[in-house]
């Protein structure tokens, strides 16, 4: 099932809990506006190269809408609207005053040169300027963009609307990004694994963990969890996997990947296929790699008692039933890598006010913002019967279509 008609589905059965009207109820799936725009650039070499750059805008009802922009050769228009949704209720489980949108570019960034990728930006900047905006679409970095694609967008916007640095975030700090963007939703990650593990009387440092990816949300992630006395037995990345059952040496195998690019060839383990990472012997697994990892062939060998996901997507509807019944408790992504867009609320606060916090304070009021949103979740749960993810979506849905009524959408 793909990420659009899996999104879907757990909308509908959320509409269905909540007893939704079915007119709001299709209101809410349809985006509020789809954009799709030619982006045709000068090589280095003299040649014209066109590009197909598109931004899914979802919904306004709770404030202006927020998502990434990625750069992929496989942007795909379906799983774009997926994640534009799943944007919504993200930002409506953590209760941040956000619509969700999700962009991009088909291109490989591999392929093109430093100065390719900035007149790229800028193009796209240009043919989408007047349908973004601080108080309209917010974008952020997603796969293949970083900070420094943030900082050509921030750059070109402005030359239209003057300086605008809250019009987008993830930026370079010099630029007015936030202290602790960076760690933002590995360290979301980290709290939402505390507040389950707290509801089941149980700790960071009683538990083994398995993580599978270890770009920045994994890598921070295990460093976190590392830091906290926790056991990390063995992550992979696209490069291989590595275990150790006495627990990986984080530090030094974050040192290795900074050094060699990967995780390959560390000394401090033992390698092991990558296709087992995800049913190997562990307290916690923690996805953070692709969509769609944990599926029917899959599920039933899954030895975790604890699923966080960290990824966009990665259990299909399938491997959930599976999972369920198997008494597998799974922290839905829709919450638990919520900690990336809050941080980035955080960043756009900060440019609004023209007050830059400290790192300990954003840190803080992160720690808050997830521990009272899986609060409200468990909240759900108990008033609905449901699991952790229906309660997610029941919590998000819910927001989403109260503040739709309260500004009157029949009219």
């Amino acid at each position: 099932m793909n990420a659009l008609s899996a999104t879907n589905r757990n909308f509908r059965l959320a509409a269905r809990l909540l007893g939704l009207d079915s007119k709001i109820e299709k209101s809410l799936l349809i985006p509020f506006r789809e954009i799709k725009v030619e982006c045709t650039i000068p090589k280095d070499d003299g040649t014209l190269a066109s590009y197909i750059g598109f931004r899914v805008q979802h919904d306004n009802a709770r404030g202006p809408m927020k998502g990434g922009i990625r750069y992929h050769p496989e942007v795909e228009p379906d799983e774009v609207n997926a994640l534009a949704q799943l944007m919504t209720w993200k930002s409506a489980v953590v209760d941040i005053p956000y619509g969700g949108a999700k962009g991009g570019i088909g291109c490989s960034p591999g392929d093109l040169s430093k100065s390719e990728l900035e007149r790229l930006t800028r193009v796209f900047t240009q043919k989408i300027h007047d349908c973004i905006g601080i108080h309209t679409d917010v974008p952020a970095p997603d796969m293949g963009t970083n900070a420094q694609t943030m900082a050509w967008i921030l750059d070109e916007y402005s030359k239209f609307h003057g300086h605008s640095p809250a019009v987008v975030t993830g930026k370079p700090i010099d630029l007015g990004g936030s202290l602790g963007r960076d760690a933002a939703t590995g360290r979301g990650v980290v709290f939402a694994t505390e507040a389950l593990l707290a509801e089941h009387k149980k700790s960071i440092p009683e538990m083994s963990f398995v993580i599978q990816g270890f770009g920045n949300v994994g890598s921070w992630a295990a460093k976190l969890i590392h830091e906290r006395g926790g056991k990390v037995t063995a992550v992979s990345d696209v490069t291989g996997a590595v275990k150790n059952p006495n627990g990986l040496d984080i530090p030094a195998l974050i040192k290795h990947t900074e050094n060699n690019g990967a995780l390959k060839d560390f000394n401090g383990g033992d390698a092991m296929d990558p296709d087992e990472l995800l049913v190997h012997d562990c307290d916690v697994l923690i996805p953070c790699a692709l969509g769609g990892v944990l599926n029917k062939d899959n599920a039933a060998d899954v030895r975790a008692k604890y699923i966080i996901e960290a990824a966009n997507h990665p259990t299909d509807p399938e491997a959930d039933e599976i999972l369920s019944k198997k008494g597998v408790i799974i922290l839905p992504d829709i919450y638990a890598n919520a900690g990336g867009v809050t941080v980035s609320y955080f960043e756009w606060v900060q440019n609004i006010q023209g007050f830059m916090w400290e790192e300990a304070k954003v840190n803080k009021e992160l720690q808050r913002y997830m521990t009272r949103a899986f609060d409200k979740i468990k909240a759900m749960c108990q008033s609905h019967d449901c699991s952790l993810r229906m309660g997610a979506f029941t919590l998000g849905v819910n927001r989403v279509a109260h503040a739709t009524l309260l500004r009157g959408w029949e009219a």
